[in-house]
């Protein structure tokens, strides 16, 4: 479905414009009307990472008159390896601040306007009201969930994606022509069911690929040339090199686009509402939670410990816990692993930061073993505060 272009067009092109984007100019669709249409848009980029960065750089190098860039993060060793944007002088630099340099760089026609912050239900309207067009390269379901939220609120149009190891996914959501991302996922999935890049690992280049998409995407939207992915999801399998375009309806009982919205304004709390982490393991941990620089006191005094890792093997290969044994969390949630751990030792289970420990402990509490605890922020926190030898992941 052909929809009209979401942004007028600038009054002119300077000499300088012209010789840049001559190659944009002499394609038909495009034109001179087109790009002084990318001229006087607004795009707004949420999160400088995986996604934001090809995102940024192609949107730049197209003439996108005004870039917004909305990151609270600072740039790590580990970020590198996908993250183009960003290079080795930057760790440590704020991930917008850093962006916008290489913008700068790359494109001085751009306005870059940065967004150092966290992106919450109090700023979320306030920034978006200020752009034509968001493209969201979040990772993680809560801001999601809000980005989508405060878009429909507002009227906007969004290009979003999504990357895990080699899989991609990328469309457009604008509840004025088809469905919304709740549309698509109307529940978020069950707390530690889907692992996070930082959990699960993300092939690189897939980045480019998706980003890539959605740069094409808003560039659509923008000048209204083509048929953009509303009401279609764009699926990608590296490994096999295939692309799949599904149908994505609206969806009239939507709670939030439907025809009987009981999502009215923002949810007062993202986080509560995606579940960091369930209940049955939330009450599991009461009580039952040490830290870091504890579980060393212990193993220094002696204590009978049977330190559990429950992150996957290939985690386990990058970094561990000295006298940790290796029992995924998968097979204690299935059962399959309980007759592993003794009755007559103090068991204490860790993952990478606490989520996916605290779903484990839930379940080993449930089988029995009641004096069962977890490690506070996981190996991050033992990194951190006790072995900062170790590599980070």
């Amino acid at each position: 479905m052909a929809l009209p272009p979401l942004v007028e067009p600038a009054a002119e092109l300077s000499i300088d414009e012209i010789r840049r984007y001559s190659r944009h100019l002499i394609i038909p669709d495009v034109g001179m009307d087109g790009q002084k249409r990318l001229k006087n848009a607004k795009v707004l980029v949420v999160g400088a990472g995986g996604l934001g960065s090809p995102a940024l750089l192609y949107l730049a190098a197209a003439g996108v008159g005004t870039l917004g860039i909305v990151d609270f993060d600072t740039v790590d060793e580990s970020n590198l390896q996908r993250q183009v944007i960003h290079g080795v002088s930057d760790v440590g630099r704020p991930k917008a601040e850093s962006a916008a340099a290489s913008i700068r760089e790359i494109n001085p026609l751009v306005n870059v306007v940065i967004h150092n912050t966290a992106l919450d239900r109090d700023n979320v309207k306030e920034i978006f009201s200020q752009y034509d067009l968001i493209v969201d390269g979040t990772d993680n379901f809560a801001t999601r969930y809000m980005v989508n939220d405060a878009a429909v609120l507002l009227g906007k149009p969004y290009v979003w994606g999504s990357i895990y190891r080699f899989d991609g996914q990328a469309s457009v959501f604008w509840e004025e022509h088809g469905p919304c991302y709740r549309c698509l996922y109307p529940e978020p999935p069950p707390p530690g069911m889907v692992p996070s890049c930082a959990e699960g690992g993300v092939l690189g280049v897939l980045c480019a690929s998706i980003g890539s998409i959605q740069v094409n995407e808003a560039i659509k939207l923008i000048t209204g040339i083509g048929e953009p992915l509303v009401g279609k999801l764009m699926v990608y399998d590296a490994l096999e090199m295939e692309y799949r375009k599904i149908k994505v309806r609206k969806d009239p009982n939507c709670a939030l686009c439907g025809d009987n919205p009981t999502v009215t304004d923002l949810l007062e709390d993202y986080e509560d509402f995606c579940g960091a982490v369930s209940t049955e393991a939330q009450e599991a941990t009461v009580d039952a939670t040490i830290t870091a620089r504890e579980l060393k006191d212990w193993q220094d005094a002696g204590k009978d410990v049977f330190l559990v890792d429950v992150r996957e093997p290939a985690e386990y290969e990058i970094n561990r816990i000295p006298g940790s044994v290796l029992i995924p969390k998968g097979e204690i949630l299935s059962g399959e692993a309980l007759s592993r751990f003794p009755q007559d030792r103090q068991i204490v289970l860790h993952c990478k930061s606490g989520v996916r420990s605290a779903e484990a402990l839930a379940a080993l509490k449930a089988a029995g073993f009641k004096d069962a605890v977890h490690v506070q922020g996981g190996i991050v926190s033992w990194v951190n505060t006790v072995d900062p030898s170790q590599p980070s992941y």
